[in-house]
């Protein structure tokens, strides 16, 4: 009997550590309902075109809801997400069929068995800009212009190393192009891109990001270079800032050098009252004279200040309540009121966030 229970003991020793070592699917989920409303009361029930997340007036609905699988064995990873939502609509209204309802389907292989270096290669987040789809991980519940008009997805093939200690990331990135799954028809150049991020303490991330690229088809493409740079800095406890800027250039005519620009700096201040309860405010401004990103046909373009204010309520770890105003401001009448042109455009948005 001794030997007996020895030996089922062994037994039940080596099934644990085996079990250990076998890889599992993890399934997570985010889903978010919203309802906004805009005081210019638009007639068709849609924000101003440069809003992408949130952008339906005046009903309730689901901005973001996505079901993910995820597995990684230490030396392959994969990830498959489809979701629905306002988002989807707005986001991937490009895209053909089923493609629209993809947030993330990606695999990878590490390359080294002494270095952190992986190659992936599918559909994933965008590796430029501060603000995610995921309204939860971001400290005001709508995105900020420069966010939603830079990629939130991106499609393509991805080389990353990370330090030993994890300080310093490194991504070297092949694309498809500007927030594409399938190629532009009639352009024959791929997109390609780096990301830089460096923490030196756990409280301080430095991030720089670039995409290079051609818009239009091949006979009159231009080349688009953008750059964004951030910093996230948790002062205290209590209290953290984010800055942001953006720029960018485009060439006006092809094999010409006069080139478009886009400016955006953007700054954010948040504070969390206690553990449940958090404010954050957010300043920023947007400048595309030549609406190479947001076209208003107007002599000055978008020239645009935006204000918000932001409350959040998380009763538990994984769930937020938010309400967030917001105001912009624009130099040109480029928002419509009652059937006519205004320079000012205000809303309140409100949101439930669950990750699980």
């Amino acid at each position: 009997m001794k030997k007996l229970l020895t030996t089922l003991l062994a037994l039940a020793v080596s099934v644990y550590a085996h079990a250990q070592e076998v890889p599992k699917i993890k399934v997570t989920g985010y889903l978010e309902t919203y309802y906004g409303y805009d005081f210019n009361e638009p007639t068709n029930n849609n924000r101003p075109g440069f809003v992408y997340s949130h952008n339906r007036h005046n009903e309730v609905n689901l901005n973001l809801g996505f079901i993910k699988a995820a597995y990684d064995s230490g030396k392959i990873r994969a990830n498959v997400a489809l979701m629905a939502g306002t988002y989807t609509n707005a986001n991937l209204a490009a895209e053909p069929g089923v493609l629209k309802n993809i947030f993330e389907a990606n695999a990878g292989i590490k390359l080294s068995e002494t270095q952190n270096i992986w190659a992936d290669a599918g559909i994933f987040s965008s590796h430029i800009g501060f603000e995610s789809a995921i309204s939860k991980d971001c400290w005001v519940l709508t995105r900020n212009i420069f966010s939603e008009n830079t990629p939130y997805y991106e499609s393509g093939a991805k080389i990353t190393y990370g330090s030993p200690e994890g300080q310093f990331t490194a991504t070297l990135l092949y694309l498809n192009g500007w927030q594409r799954i399938n190629r532009f028809e009639g352009n024959s150049k791929p997109a390609g891109g780096v990301q830089l991020t460096y923490k030196p303490t756990g409280k301080l991330t430095l991030n720089y990001s670039n995409y290079i690229g051609t818009e239009g088809v091949n006979a009159v493409r231009v080349t688009r270079i953008y750059h964004n740079f951030y910093g996230i800095a948790q002062i205290t406890d209590e209290f953290g800032l984010i800055a942001g800027f953006d720029y960018g250039t485009q060439q006006k005519v092809k094999g010409q050098s006069d080139k478009s620009e886009i400016i955006s700096p953007v700054l954010i201040a948040q504070y969390k009252l206690d553990p449940k309860f958090a404010v954050a405010a957010r300043v920023e401004y947007y400048k595309d004279k030549d609406g190479v990103l947001i076209a208003t046909g107007t002599p000055s373009g978008f020239k645009t200040m935006g204000y918000s204010l932001n409350l959040d309520y998380a009763p538990i770890s994984n769930a937020v309540l938010r309400l967030e105003g917001k105001v912009y401001d624009s130099k040109d009448k480029i928002f419509t009121r009652n059937l006519g042109l205004v320079n000012h455009n205000a809303a309140l948005t409100a949101s439930i966030a669950v990750s699980f």
